[in-house]
């Protein structure tokens, strides 16, 4: 991620890392949004009970996939986030883009019609695809403020290249694409709004890297084989969720949370729901680190090493989740408490409340989620972790047709 030492670059840093922390002041009380996300989750239960209704129980896709005139209401999705990063607008108050070339990146002066192009533009805007396409990026995708790139409507991959960098930037929405065997790139000059670019050194190979960013919304995506993280959240990045994603065949998935040291991480929230970690995964889902993290209604059918884990206290707060253990008998442990001896470890706040714990799974609470006597969010408004299956068997990138509910 780093940059080089110019001075013009370094001022537009400066400038876009105010306008970032101006725009993602943690929330004080964080379990305020646990609750509203567990009464969105009570609500789109009652609304499931609905005669004819084509609710589903998530809140997130009961508020548009019912609509079979989606393609011209895009910008509605807009409207259905939850969590920490429910107040992304992404592109919701601008234009609609269409990429319509999956080739010929150019990474400093790209083409009119490429998605490049569209995500370093300095107005909102709302980018969707022509038609199914694979785009092979040549340096890292840098985005600019207020994009939604919305796959719906079309098979679109990203791959095979560096991918998506969301860098001191707010209000954005990643939704409907397969992200997949990402590479590090770098080392070359890559422009990241109309009027500027800078020297980037060599990249992570992350399929979606958040850094210093806020207001972030990750929805519906497949990713899988990348290089580094599946989706990582460093250096002061806030305000996130991480919503209905498919997530394969990768060994260290989502790192949320720089190092034990960087204590702008204290003020990370994110919000991981609906998500189907599945075949091929082996650690990180997520790791964590100082920040406050809701998981609620995921479901974890694989694992290696463990699932959750984190270091410098970090507030786990695990929800309505479905934890099926590998047969290892050395591996069945949900959790992992890292860098830290149980004295301190034994203080950090790590709750399971409603969880499935399967094939010997077990997770190991720590701080006040081990207390019987702690009663924040103990009303539980996710939903029962016996249908996370159902809940999360559409999550990845969706077949929607024009037409037609998605």
């Amino acid at each position: 991620m780093a940059i080089h030492p110019c001075l013009p670059l370094l001022l537009m840093h400066i400038v876009l890392a105010l306008h970032a922390f101006a725009s993602s002041s943690p929330v004080q009380d964080p379990e305020l949004v646990v609750q509203e996300v567990n009464e969105s989750i009570r609500n789109a239960s009652r609304r499931n009970l609905g005669f004819l209704s084509c609710g589903t129980g998530n809140p997130i896709d009961d508020c548009w996939r019912c609509d079979p005139n989606w393609e011209t209401n895009r910008q509605r999705l807009a409207d259905c986030a939850i969590g920490f990063g429910k107040h992304a607008i992404g592109g919701r108050d601008g234009k609609i883009y269409v990429v319509t070339d999956p080739g010929n990146d150019d990474p400093v002066n790209p083409k009119p019609g490429t998605l490049r192009h569209a995500v370093i533009q300095d107005e909102p805007l709302w980018i969707v695809f022509a038609r199914d396409m694979v785009i092979r990026l040549k340096e890292e995708l840098l985005m600019n403020s207020f994009k939604t790139i919305d796959g719906r409507g079309a098979s679109v991959h990203i791959a095979g290249g560096p991918c998506i960098t969301i860098q001191y930037v707010t209000n954005i929405i990643i939704h409907g694409l397969n992200i997949h065997d990402c590479k590090q790139a770098g080392n070359a000059y890559v422009r990241d709004s109309p009027d500027h670019y800078g020297w980037r050194t060599i990249s992570d190979g992350d399929g979606v890297s958040i850094f210093g960013g806020s207001n972030i919304w990750v929805d519906h995506c497949s990713l899988s084989n990348c290089h580094d993280g599946l989706i990582d959240a460093i250096h002061g990045a806030t305000a996130i969720t991480l919503s209905n994603n498919y997530l394969t065949h990768h060994n260290k998935v989502m790192l949320l949370g720089h190092s034990d040291t960087c204590t702008r991480d204290k003020n990370m929230q994110v919000t991981i729901a609906f998500n189907h970690f599945g075949e091929g995964l082996v650690q990180r889902m997520p790791r964590c680190r100082h920040g406050y993290f809701h998981v609620v209604n995921n479901d974890y059918t694989h694992w290696e090493m463990y699932a959750i884990g984190g270091s410098a206290a970090p507030t786990i707060n695990s929800q309505g989740n479905r934890f099926v253990a590998p047969d290892d008998v050395l591996n069945k442990e949900v959790t992992k408490h890292e860098d830290a001896p149980q004295s301190d470890w034994k203080h950090w706040n790590w709750r399971s409340e409603g969880d499935l714990l399967m094939n010997g799974a077990f997770f190991t609470a720590s701080g006040a989620g081990a207390s019987s006597s702690y009663a924040k969010a103990s009303s539980l408004g996710a939903r029962p972790s016996s249908l996370v299956g159902p809940i999360t068997a559409s999550a990845g990138a969706l077949g929607c047709k024009k037409g037609k509910r998605c």
